[in-house]
């Protein structure tokens, strides 16, 4: 069975998409956490987040961590601006509930808009799934059940919503024609303790023709500017093709140029429209 949940989780934490504004965001959220607990704690700070984030993929309780341990445990407290130092609704739970607020379709939860799971949720599980995945196979034991670290949400559903945003990040990635194989190697290999189904699944989606309009007409309402959030976390927009890919899917998606802009000031990205 393949746990898109978990690559989700390895693509953004892993490392596996390291280029790009979505690992420079995780990296300032455990910065900030790192920064807000060691003034209490001793510990140190943002330019040890790498390491942080080392330590608590591998299983061990971050500071701040939550009961589901894990990097997602640690991920989770500064989304929902819990972490010392944090203000309420601050950090990256504040962007993925303002900007790309909304509700994921299909989810059984209480999070989000209209009883469906939000991103900023779907992320935070992702993470945990990942950490809890990587904590087990190195202790040699079954991983925790999904419901012990991510109450309210069903694992199939959020399965679901992870592909698709799995598909908006290779997609992404593959705008500028530089997923090679060298490079397609690079991103299996840091996916963590992963099945071969698992592997096949990523390696599949990576080789597959880019075709926007095709990824456009798979997107469900109301998911479009979450969609367009993660394609820009996978990208470093420093390229012609890379904007027009992101033209393209703005278009295809039918989100205005002053939209558009508001995603990427939030994201730290360079503008798309002038």
């Amino acid at each position: 069975m393949v746990d898109t949940l978990k690559i989700l989780g390895a693509l953004l934490g892993g490392g596996a998409m390291s280029r790009g504004s979505g690992s420079s965001i995780l990296e300032s959220v455990l910065g900030a956490a790192t920064r807000g607990a060691g003034s209490q704690s001793g510990q140190a700070g943002a330019g040890e987040s790498g390491d942080l984030l080392a330590s608590v993929a591998n299983g061990s309780r971050g500071i701040g961590a939550q009961p589901g341990g894990g990097l997602g445990g640690l991920i989770g407290s500064v989304l929902g601006g819990g972490a010392s130092g944090q203000k309420a609704g601050g950090g990256l739970g504040d962007l993925l509930g303002g900007v790309l607020g909304g509700a994921l379709p299909g989810g059984s939860g209480s999070q989000g808009s209209g009883g469906g799971n939000s991103l900023e949720s779907l992320i935070n599980s992702a993470l945990n799934q990942f950490g809890n995945s990587e904590q087990a196979a190195q202790n040699r034991v079954q991983p925790r059940n999904f419901e012990a670290h991510s109450p309210g949400m069903v694992h199939s559903d959020a399965c679901e919503q992870a592909t698709l945003m799995i598909r908006a990040m290779i997609n992404a990635a593959k705008s500028d024609g530089r997923v090679d194989r060298q490079e397609e190697e690079k991103i299996l290999g840091k996916l963590g303790h992963v099945t071969q189904e698992e592997i096949d699944f990523v390696r599949s989606e990576i080789e597959q023709p880019l075709d926007v309009d095709a990824f456009v007409r798979s997107v469900p309402s109301g998911l479009s500017n979450q969609v367009y959030a993660m394609s820009l976390m996978a990208l470093d927009l420093d390229s012609n093709p890379e904007a027009q890919y992101l033209h393209q899917l703005a278009r295809g998606l039918n989100l205005s140029p002053d939209t558009v802009n508001q995603v990427h000031k939030q994201l730290g990205a360079p503008l798309l429209y002038a």
